[in-house]
């Protein structure tokens, strides 16, 4: 690979980590850039995992004093993210590398789709604003179940997790958005861990490419929490969605 390359990866993983930390989306830049400069669609998917998790850990220790309050809600939470971010991993692992390239464009889409409509998705699953936050015995049921899919989801491909996981504890009874923030990151982190060790046991991480990533998405996620406040949320949205869109577009292209 070229120095222009290695620029380009380090480039994308810099944009994700900010995109991650400000609105979430930030795969929907890097794996694609991984795919572009020629890496096989699963090689990328894991290493895509291994290159980004570091930043999504530095979010959830900038969460830690707002997740406080939701310790019992977190220990919920935490089996069906360790086991549905093995079982995607696995998933992974076993699909035929031709059927996941069939694969991937939809789940871009997909995970576009559900970057496009977060807010009609957290409008539909939340209650309003002033209602009073309340997590009752039936919405830690349905918050179990739900995190097994999106856990298996996120160790399969990951691109979106965030968006359900809001939603998901929107319907849960959650209101607080710091908070709810804070249990996303730190559950998204420990999917990630848990299919980034197995990628990694399994040899499916390029791991010069991984590290390189690493360092960006860190520094990204570093300036994406100190200028979140003075990013239009509008500007970027449309940018993640246009790439997602024409990401999308290519790997249909390239079946």
């Amino acid at each position: 690979m070229s120095v222009l390359g290695f620029l380009g990866l380090f480039v994308a993983a810099l944009v994700a980590g900010i995109v991650n930390s400000v609105a979430g989306g930030g795969s929907l830049i890097s794996f694609p850039a991984l795919v572009a400069l020629g890496q096989p669609a699963i090689l990328a998917n894991a290493t895509n995992t291994a290159a980004l998790w570091p930043g999504t850990l530095s979010s959830a220790v900038a969460y830690r004093r707002d997740t406080l309050l939701y310790r019992d809600l977190l220990l919920t939470l935490l089996l069906p993210s360790m086991a549905g971010g093995l079982l995607g991993a696995v998933v992974l692992v076993i699909t035929p590398p031709a059927l996941f390239d069939r694969v991937v464009p939809w789940l871009v889409l997909f995970a576009t789709a559900l970057f496009a409509l977060r807010d009609i998705i957290s409008r539909w699953t939340g209650a309003a604003a002033h209602a009073e936050e309340h997590v009752t015995a039936g919405g830690k049921v349905w918050g179990f179940l739900f995190q097994l899919f999106v856990a298996t989801y996120g160790g399969y491909f990951g691109a979106g997790i965030g968006i359900l996981m809001l939603g998901s504890l929107s319907v849960m009874g959650l209101r607080d958005i710091h908070r709810m923030n804070g249990l996303k990151a730190i559950l998204g982190t420990l999917i990630n861990v848990i299919a980034f060790v197995f990628f990694a046991i399994k040899g499916l991480v390029v791991w010069h490419l991984a590290g390189l990533m690493a360092v960006g998405a860190i520094l990204g996620g570093w300036i994406g929490a100190r200028t979140a406040k003075r990013i239009d949320q509008r500007v970027l949205r449309a940018f993640i969605i246009a790439i997602g869109l024409g990401v999308s577009a290519w790997l249909f292209l390239k079946i």
